[in-house]
């Protein structure tokens, strides 16, 4: 049995998607883009992209009584390795050790045509 996790606090769905998915003691959050859920407008720039990002996640997990501490995977799709390190740094912010297990790829385009999209599976 599944369960949508949604919250105001972070970007609508903008296709036919939840933000995230409750599937036992696992959620499955979906990939989460630059956009401000206050102005529903793209940020701009790879630095405050990341940090939107990271806040999108961060409002779905507490809807879902979870935090960053209970993530266990997170995927990074980003427009250009250039901006790795840039967004590597303002990732560990968000996070503690041990940090969750991670893949980061280089994708020629991304939803609104954003730098960077991460999604992320939790656990309980």
């Amino acid at each position: 049995m599944s369960k949508a996790i949604e919250t105001n606090q972070a970007p609508k769905a903008i296709g036919p998607y939840s933000q995230a998915i409750e599937a036992g003691d696992l959620l499955f959050i979906s990939g989460q883009i630059a956009i401000n859920p206050e102005t529903n407008e793209i940020v701009e720039g790879i630095e405050n992209q990341t940090d939107q990002v990271m806040k999108n996640l961060e409002a779905i997990l507490k809807e879902a009584n979870r935090s960053f501490a209970n993530v266990v995977k997170f995927t990074i799709y980003l427009k250009s390795m250039d901006n790795f390190p840039v967004v590597n740094d303002l990732y560990k912010q968000f996070l503690t050790t041990p940090y969750p297990a991670r893949a980061t790829v280089e994708v020629s385009r991304l939803p609104k045509d954003v730098e960077i999209e991460i999604d992320a599976i939790a656990t309980k």
